[in-house]
């Protein structure tokens, strides 16, 4: 019997960019010639966890919009995706920092601490551009 819940089974998704990876004459990648990033595409997942892993909040997501259209209807999910669309586009200019809070407490990440709240800082970065060089280029006219 189906709800209309999304499936919990993970489809492992392979990345296929079209390159032709080179192979040697025992018929597997060669990472001396292609480098070690284009041989892992082809080589799949490690681990039957990596793919839930890797999509974990957007499957969660999917779930909690079918349960909460499954209960209130169509115009729940609708009006929640359409705020978080708004949130994640909001402008700002190309060198100003921007802390996404807004599409973080919607999304429910204000929450969780990770390696990117602590390793990822602003104030940590080495590189300053210059602002009017950051908007020209971001303009394409550099």
């Amino acid at each position: 019997m189906s709800f209309g819940l999304p499936p919990l089974k993970v489809k492992p998704e392979h990345d296929d960019n079209g390159v032709k990876i080179q192979e040697n004459t025992f018929g597997i990648p060669d990472p001396m010639i292609a480098g070690l990033g284009a041989t892992r595409p082809k080589l799949g997942f490690v681990h039957p966890l990596e793919a839930s892993e890797k999509n974990y909040h957007l499957n969660e997501e999917k779930l909690n919009l079918a349960m909460l259209r499954n209960v209130q209807g169509l115009h729940a999910p609708m009006k929640i995706t359409m705020e978080r669309k708004f949130a994640s586009k909001v402008g700002r200019l190309p060198f100003l920092p921007s802390s996404n809070l807004q599409h973080d407490v919607l999304t429910g990440r204000y929450i969780d601490i990770g390696f990117e709240d602590i390793l990822n800082t602003r104030d940590l970065c080495e590189t300053a551009g210059q602002p009017h060089a950051v908007i020209e280029r971001s303009l394409g006219l550099l």
